[in-house]
């Protein structure tokens, strides 16, 4: 999933960081991802360690995490899958409102490919209403949806904006791919809950933070994976098709550091671990007199390139270089 933050490029970075610093065998410990987005730094733990926190308060993140991580032990899907790629569309939901040729005229996906993600959302709860699949199975589905749908989605790159012509990547055929996920002995937790609040009631080894760096909201952002995730009954506004969304202060000016502040002091980790770069609302300075109230500081960086998509037909992309900043807290 084309993901603004994402860690993937970064998991090595990351990885290679929290071994020197806690030591090779994570197999006793818990690492807890507490702004989880896609799970891509959780998944990249998950099969070194004993168990995984996950978390983040979008409900489409919960959705990809209560599968890549909650899920731990197999099950038959390939049926499901196949049912689910035969199924004729219906012009519900995201047709009229998200779909070329719908009432709405917002061009997120095509006119096939919004009553194909209408016909699937609405089959998979149908399944689990009369109990045909488990909890387990439901959201393996439902990410499997999530995926698949943002592949066609007709955006230079996240949901605040659609295109006005359908590019070609949008205009391929909605193929639902399944989400799979890594099997362990150990069962993991996943959360859909305020970060500042959570942290006050779980404890564990290493925790690993990745907030929103700047004022972009990602609710906003990925308002329309939180829709097809949900698939409730509101009226969309404006010419982009908001809905309400969770305003987080870790996005504003005014908030961001005295939530950083308050969620350090609460947390119950020794280790600690906070992604940040240089374009943050934090300076480097900030994070590192919050840290030092409370322990050893160490900061590894790390430049790499980041891509920006632009809003062109063809999706060109421009590369940025930028600094990740890796903060590291041992707490006393």
């Amino acid at each position: 999933m084309n993901y603004i933050g994402s860690k993937h490029k970064l998991s090595s970075f990351i990885f290679d960081t929290v071994t020197e610093t806690c030591g090779t065998d994570l197999s006793q410990k818990t690492f807890c991802d507490l702004f989880a987005g896609t799970g891509s730094v959780g998944r990249n733990f998950k099969t070194h360690v004993k168990q995984v926190i996950a978390n983040d308060v979008e409900y489409y993140s919960y959705v990809l995490n209560r599968n890549y991580i909650g899920n731990h032990i197999a099950f038959i899907y390939e049926e499901f899958i196949h049912k689910l790629n035969a199924i004729k569309g219906k012009k519900g939901f995201i047709f009229q409102n998200y779909s070329e040729s719908g009432n709405a005229g917002r061009n997120y996906f095509t006119s096939e490919n919004g009553q194909k993600i209408d016909a699937v959302r609405l089959q998979i709860e149908e399944w689990k209403k009369i109990s045909k699949i488990t909890e387990d199975q439901y959201f393996f589905l439902l990410a499997s949806l999530l995926e698949s749908a943002d592949k066609v989605a007709n955006t230079a790159s996240v949901y605040g904006a659609y295109l006005k012509h359908i590019k070609t990547s949008a205009a391929k055929k909605l193929v639902l791919k399944p989400a799979i996920f890594q099997e362990t002995t150990n069962s993991h937790q996943v959360f859909q809950q305020d970060s500042n609040k959570l942290i006050k009631n779980i404890k564990g080894d290493i925790l690993y933070l990745d907030p929103p760096y700047n004022a972009r909201q990602y609710g906003a952002n990925y308002h329309l994976l939180n829709t097809i995730a949900k698939y409730d009954t509101f009226v969309p506004k404006g010419k982009t098709g908001l809905r309400d969304y969770y305003k987080s202060d870790w996005c504003r000016t005014g908030e961001v550091f005295k939530s950083f502040a308050e969620l350090i002091e609460n947390a119950q980790f020794p280790y600690i671990f906070l992604s940040y770069n240089n374009e943050g609302l934090m300076s480097q300075k900030e994070v590192q007199m919050v840290m030092e109230r409370f322990g050893k500081y160490t900061l590894k960086t790390k430049k790499y390139q980041r891509f920006k998509a632009d809003k062109t037909e063809n999706r060109n992309h421009k590369a940025s270089e930028t600094f990740e900043y890796l903060h590291i807290l041992e707490k006393r």
